[in-house]
């Protein structure tokens, strides 16, 4: 089959060569894509938002799969569009997409579904946000209602900072925020792929969303992430999916607007069992290329077995006993203001080291046909091995190779793990 896959991102990245790995597949179109994913696929600019105009490509090329990758295209309405036009898409329509594109919606979906998740109030006044901050007590947590490319929240002990942040949501057009108790426990990732009535999730991942070591800093869209996690409950992506996804899977298809695509489940192991911190609408990013890395299923087909509603009748899925490290490499500045357009070079020497694959997630060429930065988190550096600790070793072993100026990157991605510091109910 031929596949279309939407977006330029690392994560878009990971789909790419997911999906050419699959022996059904014989060709892979990318719009936009990046220089790495042009590797792999013929990359063609188009704009993503534009639903017409990503029907019109995927008609120009036969496509019999169009895979959107990142978030704002789902809410756009862009997977609609591309039905209404015939073909099979794996990605939400705009109003399911609402789980990732509107925090209150789905803390509403959540309660209609019994779904265990945090304490939270819906304000769009500063004099609400005062009083929610009041009754939930630090540290606090705010989280802008609408998309923020993974930016828009803030954990802080400071009430000046929850304050600030809050100030800065509602003053958009249509200001509006949630504020929520804060969940102890080991943050954890499962990826739920659904074809709106069936569910079958991912093997479970941790990502860490702090830019520096030991959780110092702001949030970012994510520095590292590693899979499996031998700490976790056994059994944990089943349950989730019996006690989350699919209690939210059939809200949704209930209210008529049925969900197909990657339901991201972002949880808290607290001391009281799994709660839900938030949920997106795609893969996550660098998370869901750890999980994904693991991954022995023919991907294309998986996808379009969920576009077609066939998951029922797909199988179980397959999984190496190994274990994935991603590492991101940011540009400096990352996250305030990340600067752009360094060279980058080593790229070929990172990934001569065994079982490591270097995803390109904010890459350009330049007017000499140079690689150079394009954005705040450059490079994802992944690493699969039978232990943990070798594939920590050569993920840091590839990063240190990459030449990037004034780049930076977390040195303790997955090291707790490896140490067997993990307990759950345990925040740090």
């Amino acid at each position: 089959m031929k596949v279309l896959v939407l977006g330029s991102g690392a994560r878009e990245h990971a789909l790419v060569k997911a999906v050419a790995a699959d022996p059904e597949v014989d060709a892979v179109i990318a719009a936009p894509g990046n220089p790495g994913i042009d590797a792999t696929a013929l990359c063609v600019p188009v704009d993503i938002l534009d639903g017409a105009a990503v029907a019109a490509l995927a008609r120009e090329y036969d496509v019999d799969l169009v895979v959107v990758g990142p978030e704002a295209p789902l809410v756009a309405g862009v997977a609609d569009v591309c039905r209404e036009a015939g073909f099979a898409v794996f990605g939400p329509s705009a109003e399911a997409a609402r789980l990732e594109g509107s925090k209150s919606f789905a803390k509403e979906v959540m309660a209609a579904a019994d779904v265990p998740t945090a304490l939270a109030h819906v304000c769009t006044t500063m004099g609400e946000v005062e009083l929610a901050l009041d009754a939930l007590g630090a540290p606090h947590v705010v989280k802008d209602d609408g998309l923020a490319a993974g930016k828009g929240v803030v954990v802080t002990d400071s009430r000046e900072a929850a304050v600030d942040h809050a100030r800065a949501c509602l003053a958009k057009p249509g200001g509006r925020l949630v504020v929520e108790e804060f969940l102890d426990g080991p943050e954890v990732s499962v990826f739920c792929i659904s074809d709106g009535e069936t569910v079958v999730a991912l093997s479970p991942a941790q990502d860490f969303k702090r830019v520096g070591d030991d959780d110092a800093g702001p949030n970012t869209g994510g520095m590292g992430a590693y899979s499996p996690l031998d700490w976790a409950p056994d059994g944990l992506a089943e349950d989730i999916v019996r006690r989350v996804a699919q209690p939210t899977i059939d809200e949704m298809r209930r209210r008529g607007t049925p969900f197909v695509g990657v339901l991201y489940v972002g949880l808290a192991l607290t001391s009281r069992g799994p709660k839900v911190i938030e949920f997106n609408a795609r893969l996550g990013d660098p998370d869901g290329q750890a999980s994904l890395a693991r991954l022995e299923t023919p991907f294309a087909q998986l996808l379009l077995a969920a576009a077609t509603g066939g998951l029922a009748e797909f199988g179980r899925l397959r999984w190496s006993d190994d274990h994935a490290v991603v590492v991101v490499v940011a540009s400096e500045g990352y996250p305030a203001s990340p600067r752009t357009g360094d060279p980058i070079s080593g790229l070929d020497a990172a990934a001569e080291v065994p079982g490591v694959v270097v995803l390109h997630a904010g890459t350009a060429l330049d007017d000499t046909g140079a690689l150079v930065s394009a954005g705040g988190r450059v490079l994802d550096v992944v690493a699969v091995a039978p232990t943990l600790e070798k594939a920590r070793r050569a993920a840091y072993d590839a990063v240190a190779v990459i030449e990037l100026a004034g780049s930076h990157h977390r040195t303790d991605i997955a090291l707790r793990a490896e140490r067997g510091d993990i307990t759950i109910g345990d925040s740090r």
